[in-house]
This record gives structure tokens, sequence and C-alpha cells, in this order.
């Protein structure tokens, strides 16, 4: 029987990054095929779904997705009640910058933010906190200057091939960049709460 819910985790962990990233590519095709504003409509009704299939699957809603996806649905509820495809190419900008804010602010103040993020998944030592905090504010500022520039000089094509891909490629960076700070920092000999 435990062998049956080790393989049920393992499918619902490879099929964790799936559920997180189709409503991103969801928006890209919609709106390669029907524009932003049809896409911005699917990239809301995705997330939300998602986030349903997360609950579904864990019985709990990680602090990031449920951010992420009040988020989508107030910049995405704005482009379409305005008609203004502005407020979703801000969200990226103003989001990431709002985290990376935080996440400085609460290091500064000796929080260690990382662990109230990912405390439960991942044990580290007090420096690893530290460091992983230091690679995510990294995260957070780069893809918000990355998304501004982008919003601001490429067209809205463009942009959401952006947003699809190369905010997704900066994530995927900055991922790499975390696992050897999490490997040498593991703090294997703490149990997990």
């Amino acid at each position: 029987m435990a062998e049956i819910s080790n393989s049920n985790d393992v499918k619902t962990k490879s099929s964790r990054p799936l559920i997180e990233f189709a409503p991103l590519f969801l928006f890209f095709g919609t709106n390669y095929f029907a524009g932003i504003f049809w896409g911005t409509s699917v990239l809301i009704v995705a997330t939300i779904i998602s986030l349903g299939i997360i609950w579904h699957l864990d019985r709990r809603i990680p602090m990031m997705a449920a951010l992420g996806c009040v988020a989508v649905a107030f910049f995405g509820g704005l482009t379409l009640f305005f008609e203004d495809e502005f407020f979703i190419k801000i969200k990226p900008t103003v989001i990431s910058g709002l985290f990376a804010l935080v996440l400085l602010g609460a290091q500064l103040l000796g929080k260690q933010p990382m662990r109230a993020i990912l405390g439960k998944q991942v044990s580290l030592s007090s420096a690893g906190w530290n460091y992983l905090c230091i690679v995510w504010i990294a995260m957070f500022a780069v893809t918000a200057i990355a998304n501004e520039i982008a919003w601001r000089f490429l067209s809205t094509d463009a942009w959401v091939t952006f947003k699809a891909f190369g905010l997704t490629g900066i994530s995927l960076v900055f991922a790499v960049i975390s696992v050897p700070i999490m490997t040498k920092f593991s703090d294997e000999d703490k149990p997990s709460s």
C-alpha cells in the first residue's frame, strides 16, 4: 500500500510543472489565435482551474500559487473590464517587484521569509535560508526589470511570447542557481515540521 501511495506522490510531483505552467501556455496559444483579451480570459480561467487541481491533489494550496492566482484575476480582470492590455502587461512588473521588496524587507528585519514560504518542503540551515532568499530577491528583481523593458518596447504578441518563454526561462535559471544552495546548506538532521 505504501508503494502505491509513493507512486501517486511521484506522479503528482512530476505533473506539477505541467499543472502550474499550463495556464501560461494556454494564454500564449489563445493570444496567438484570438488576441490578448481572449488570451487574458483563458489565463484567468485556466489559473483558477489549475489552483483547483492543486487543491484536489494536495488538499492545500501553496501560498505563492494562491497569490499568483489572485494577481492574475485582479490584473486580468482590470484588463478585460477596461479593455486595456496595459494591466496584464504590468502584472509581472508589479507582482515581482512587490515580492522582491517584501522579501528584502523581511530579510533585513531578520525574519527569514523563505523559511515561511518553503519550510514545509525544504529543510535548510539558517545560512542556507539567507542565501536562498538573496537568490529569490534577485530573481524577482530581474523578472520585474525584464518585464518592464519588454512590455514597453515589444509588440503585444512579442510581449506574450516573452512572458510565456522569457520569464519562464528566468525562473528556471534561478531555480538551477538555487539547487547548489539547497544541496550545500541542507539541514537533514532537522526533522521536517
